[in-house]
Formats: C-alpha cells, sequence, structure tokens
C-alpha cells in the first residue's frame, strides 16, 4: 500500500490527502459546492430509494382509478411530492457537505418521504393527515439546512432568504392542514406549494444569486427521470406475471419494453441532452437563472407523465389476450405518453434554441399518440403502434443530430 502510494504523483497524493481528511472529520460547515467533478452521493442515491416507493405508490392512485377524477388526484400528489424532492435535490446542488449533520437532516426527510408514500393513497381519509404531517417532516428537515447555511455562509443569505421564506412559509400551510378537514384541507396543501415554489423563483431574480452546480444539477434531474421510467419496466413484469404468460400478453409485454427503452432514449440522447447543453452554455451568465427554472420546472410534467405511462402499460400488458383496451387505460396512456412527448419538446424546444427540430420530433409524436390511442385496437396492435411510432421517433432524433439540427451534450 505505501508503495503505490508512493508512486502516485504530488498531486494525486493532495487529492487524497483532502478526501482523506474529508472522511475523517464528521462535522464540517456547510459550504458552496464548487468542484467541477462533482456527481451524484451515495446519499443521495439512497435517498431516492424512498421516491422510487413513492412513485409506485402515486402510480397505485391512479391504476385503482383511471378517470378525469383518479387522473387529477394522482397528478396532485405525485406533484407535492416531486416539489419536495426538487426543492431538496436544489439545496444539496449548492450546501452539500456529507457530514454527520448533513446526513442526519437527510436521512430526516427521507423519512418523511417514507411517510408520504404510506399514505399516499389515502389522503381522502383519516390517513390522509399522516401524508400531510410526513411532508411537513421533509420541509422541517430542509429549512434547517437552509438555516445551517445561512450561519456559515453569510455571502449565501440573500440567496437563502427567498428559499427560508417560501419553505417555511409552506410548511406552515401544511401543518394547519392537519387538523382542517378535506377538502379545505386540499386547498391548503395546493397554497403551501404555490408559497413554496415563489422561494425558488424568486431567489432566482437576485443579481449575485449563488449559483447552481451545472453537472450536478442535469444529473440529477436525469436521475430522477431513470427512476420514474423504471416503474414502466416494473409495470411491463407485472403485466406478464399477473397475466399469466399468455402469448399475447408476453408480445404486448414486448411492445411495452420497447416504449420504455424509447422514452429512455429520446430523454437521453435528445431533449434532456439539449437541454443540458443550454445550461452548460449558459454557464455563470446573465440570464442564467430564467433558464435554470425553466429546466427545472419542466421536469415535473416530464415525471407526472412517465408516471402515467406505467400505469397504462401495466394494464395494456395485462389485458394483452383481451379484444379492446378500456377506455380508461387508452386514456391513461395517450395523456402520459403523449404528455411526456409534448413535455420532451418544450424542454427541447425552449432550451436548445432550435424549435423546428423539437417540433418536428418529438412535438409530431403527440397527436399521432392521441390518434392511436382512440381507435380503440386490441392491445398488442395499440402496444405495437406505440412502439413503432417511438422507435421511429428515436431514428428521427439521430437523424436530426446527425444533421445538426439538434446539439446535445452527454446526460
Amino acid at each position: 500500500m505505501t508503495d503505490a502510494r508512493d508512486r502516485l504523483d504530488d498531486d494525486e497524493r493532495q487529492r487524497l490527502d483532502e478526501q482523506e481528511a474529508e472522511q475523517v472529520e464528521p462535522l464540517r460547515p456547510p459550504d458552496l459546492n464548487q468542484e467541477s467533478d462533482r456527481s451524484a452521493t451515495r446519499l443521495e442515491l439512497f435517498f431516492d430509494l424512498a421516491f422510487v416507493l413513492f412513485v409506485a405508490r402515486c402510480a397505485d392512485v391512479l391504476a385503482k382509478d383511471e378517470t378525469w377524477h383518479g387522473g387529477l388526484v394522482f397528478a396532485a400528489v405525485l406533484t407535492a411530492g416531486w416539489w419536495a424532492w426538487a426543492s431538496t435535490t436544489l439545496y444539496a446542488n449548492r450546501f452539500d457537505t456529507d457530514d454527520a449533520v448533513f446526513r442526519l437532516l437527510t436521512l430526516a426527510g427521507m423519512a418523511g418521504v417514507v411517510g408520504m408514500a404510506a399514505a399516499a393513497d389515502s389522503i381522502a381519509k383519516p390517513e390522509g393527515r399522516w401524508f400531510a404531517l410526513a411532508y411537513v417532516v421533509l420541509r422541517l428537515a430542509l429549512i434547517a439546512g437552509y438555516l445551517r447555511a445561512w450561519r456559515h455562509i453569510p455571502d449565501a443569505r440573500p440567496t437563502i432568504l427567498p428559499y427560508l421564506a417560501g419553505h417555511s412559509a409552506g410548511a406552515l400551510l401544511w401543518t394547519v392542514s392537519i387538523v382542517v378537514p378535506t377538502p379545505a384541507r386540499y386547498w391548503l396543501w395546493a397554497a403551501g406549494v404555490l408559497v413554496d415554489l415563489a422561494g425558488p423563483t424568486l431567489a432566482a431574480r437576485l443579481r449575485d444569486a449563488v449559483p447552481l452546480h451545472m453537472e450536478h444539477l442535469p444529473e440529477r434531474f436525469g436521475l430522477f427521470v431513470i427512476l420514474v421510467l423504471g416503474e414502466s419496466v416494473a409495470a411491463t413484469v407485472t403485466g406478464v406475471h399477473d397475466g399469466g404468460w399468455k402469448a399475447p400478453v408476453v408480445t404486448a409485454a414486448l411492445f411495452a419494453f420497447v416504449v420504455a427503452a424509447a422514452l429512455w432514449w429520446i430523454y437521453f440522447d435528445l431533449s434532456g441532452g439539449a437541454a443540458k447543453r443550454r445550461l452548460l452554455e449558459e454557464g455563470d451568465g446573465g440570464t442564467r437563472q430564467g433558464v435554470h427554472d425553466f429546466y427545472v420546472y419542466a421536469h415535473l410534467p416530464v415525471a407526472v407523465s412517465l408516471a402515467a405511462v406505467a400505469v397504462g402499460l401495466e394494464h395494456a400488458v395485462l389485458h394483452g389476450a383481451d379484444d379492446h383496451l378500456s377506455a380508461g387505460t387508452r386514456g391513461v396512456l395517450a395523456a402520459g405518453l403523449g404528455g411526456y412527448l409534448l413535455s420532451t419538446t418544450l424542454l427541447q424546444g425552449g432550451l436548445s434554441r432550435q424549435p423546428r427540430s423539437a417540433l418536428l420530433w418529438p412535438g409530431a409524436g403527440v397527436p399521432v399518440t392521441v390518434v392511436i390511442c382512440l381507435l380503440d385496437l386490441g392491445p398488442v396492435l395499440t402496444l405495437g403502434l406505440l412502439a413503432l411510432l417511438v422507435a421511429a421517433g428515436v431514428v428521427t432524433g439521430f437523424l436530426l443530430h446527425r444533421a445538426g439540427e439538434v446539439r446535445t451534450a452527454k446526460v
């Protein structure tokens, strides 16, 4: 071990010494994350596991009620959870020190996410209060983190203040909702999320706002996209298992897997890559905060749509041997897949400065998706046509990239 260390050059030895010093120091004051090669930490990946459960439970809400009402409840609950994840990610992007205090606060927030997941399908029942309480726990952990950063980083206080105000006001409204009956409780939840959203938006308008880390941000949001895409893969497995491995069910599952794989390809090699390139191009430019806001908020419909796709695929595979899909399942597929293609169109077109290519693909896929789902075809044929559509979209994206119509960065 000593001989190997002696062979290292001075820079590598210094880097190892710094890493060892960090590992043996359990408490470190927050500081701005400016490392050029920073990536997602093991703690962040562990934190994301709780959101895997949360997204799955939200999908169960939609799976049990494929109506407009069920869709709205599903979207509302998932929106609250997504913003909880996104706001926590924005804090970690700037102030993650990975010391004992940061870890404990993150784990406390993770416990809140677990509680939200457990109560996600019971918000209309008395257990809905537990959902609100769990959300408050997550907010309080985040507020504690910002208070710690406020104390130790005076230069960041103007940026931190709007976050603290928004998160605190939102947490207060959610706390009050615990003792308020439905449906007034839901209005307090909505107001709490909207107030919460105002903090980052106001902070972004500051002239000397603390910059976000441009390598870490798209990596984290890309990981969340993978997280939600995983629900489609799990849905395919569940559909085959519960469908009894019948030949039409297996065929439908193959098409469903192609759909999931193509959606992954579309985001990481096209829309998400084009959006990341714009973030990197902006750097510390004067308009960066507006670009960052758009990037962050555009991922909300992406996440909601992908979760809906998973529900639609599971039911389509499960009923692969039937003559027709239910109107509810076709509606979920149309809204989910069409919403995803529309969301990635906005993400790509809004940030790439090349809207024409975004309208060509994924934009052109939105009306085609809706038409396929409205035709009331059999499950296998419906999924087959959708798989063909998104696979053709992958090829189209490759050709657009090759022709220079879309410029991307690796996500």
